[in-house]
């Protein structure tokens, strides 16, 4: 069973960071192992390319997949959780050498062309940062949900914040932040020493309006049960850091959807009738730009949102507010398009989902490359009718 066919019950969580060294991969594997023993569903792309860990913490040993009959890739399995990652794709000491696109093309295989099958939750590890795979999972997938997980310390803090404002402007909900290596208890004495200070976490959660999962405190048993493949909420049960990872699992289960809207992802030809979207759930109390509805007539493109407003644009109004780079100049907005050289009679030929924050559109005088986020959609000028 493909991706698109699993898609429809599938949690979709992507775990991130601001910086490297917060314990982000072990967080991870963790959390999939204790969902796994909670009777969830659960696989894990491993999503950082260059530096992939999660197969050595689970024991997945180095060594290219099988191949399902129908040429989709068999993800391995360890602990209960289903698994892909470069590290099973290349020799152990063999780096990715990547540019962009093949990273692209990467993260589309690893979820678009693995036999997951039935999955209740799938957990991106991300890179840290900010960078171009965290963007290229948030526009062509669309996420439940990303989780954030720093140390206690300020500088780590700080970078988690924009990795927390990074996920908000592509319009993925956060569904928490993690504080990692959050005190250590000496197992002699039970003195619990704050290494990397305390309650960083939860004040950047409160700061932003985002809840707070929890702490995971530090256990020198983290670095044992990592290097043999066996994860600490299994080896280690009863530990408190093993409590944590199992309430954290627990919570992001437990947390509401918010992100009901237009059913994702889809890719709609206009010319040839095929692939339009399922409506969402159709509401009046809902963000203002959160699309719910999508369909096209002569006169134009006909959008619904979650706040109860249907909108319709022109189909040539929309090319002539294309802010891509062929349009646009990136540095200054000046608009390179000139309005003369669009047809009069120009059409929507395409539609395609971009995440959860926008559409991509492609045109009948070929051009292909505009991404129209929702909220520079609704501050266009058309025609709207409330509560149509």
């Amino acid at each position: 069973m493909t991706y698109a066919e699993t898609a429809a019950g599938l949690r979709m969580i992507a775990i991130s960071s601001g910086k490297g060294g917060v314990g982000k991969s072990t967080v991870t594997a963790n959390i999939a192992v204790a969902l796994a023993d909670a009777g969830f569903s659960v696989g894990v792309v491993d999503a950082d390319i260059y530096g992939p860990s999660i197969p050595g913490m689970l024991g997945i040993a180095s060594g290219k997949p099988a191949m399902s009959p129908d040429q989709k890739v068999i993800p391995a399995k360890a602990h209960g959780v289903k698994v892909i990652s470069m590290a099973m794709l290349s020799d152990d000491d063999a780096p990715a050498i990547l540019r962009g696109p093949m990273v692209t093309k990467y993260l589309q295989m690893f979820v678009r062309q693995v036999e997951w099958g039935t999955l209740d939750v799938l957990l991106l590890d991300l890179p840290p940062g900010t960078g171009d795979i965290q963007l290229t999972l948030a526009q062509a997938f669309p996420l439940s949900g990303a989780v954030v997980v720093s140390t206690p310390q300020d500088v780590s803090l700080k970078i988690a914040r924009r990795g927390l404002r990074m996920m908000e402007q592509v319009s993925v909900p956060i569904l928490g932040v993690i504080e990692n290596m959050s005190g250590f208890t000496c197992p002699s004495c039970g003195t619990v020493t704050n290494i990397f200070h305390q309650g960083g976490g939860e004040a950047i959660a409160r700061d932003l309006d985002v809840p707070f999962l929890g702490k995971v405190p530090l256990d020198p048993n983290v670095v044992d049960c990592s290097d043999e493949g066996q994860p600490l909420v299994r080896a280690a049960s009863g530990s408190p850091a093993a409590e944590s990872y199992r309430r954290i699992a627990s919570a992001l289960v437990q947390t509401e959807d918010d992100t009901a809207g237009i059913a994702t992802p889809f890719a709609w030809s206009l010319v040839e009738g095929s692939g339009q979207p399922a409506p969402g759930l159709v509401a009046t109390d809902g963000p203002a730009e959160r699309l719910v509805a999508l369909d096209h007539d002569a006169a134009g493109l006909i959008l619904g949102w979650a706040d109860g407003t249907e909108q319709r644009l022109a189909d040539r109004d929309l090319r002539l507010a294309c802010q891509c780079a062929q349009c646009r100049d990136e540095m200054t907005s000046v608009r390179l398009l000139d309005p003369e050289s669009v047809p009069l009679d120009l059409q929507l030929t395409r539609i395609w989902s971009v995440g959860n924050y926008a559409l991509g559109m492609a045109f009948s005088d070929g051009h292909a490359t505009g991404i129209y986020t929702f909220k520079a959609l609704r501050t266009m000028t058309g025609t709207e009718l409330e509560d149509v």
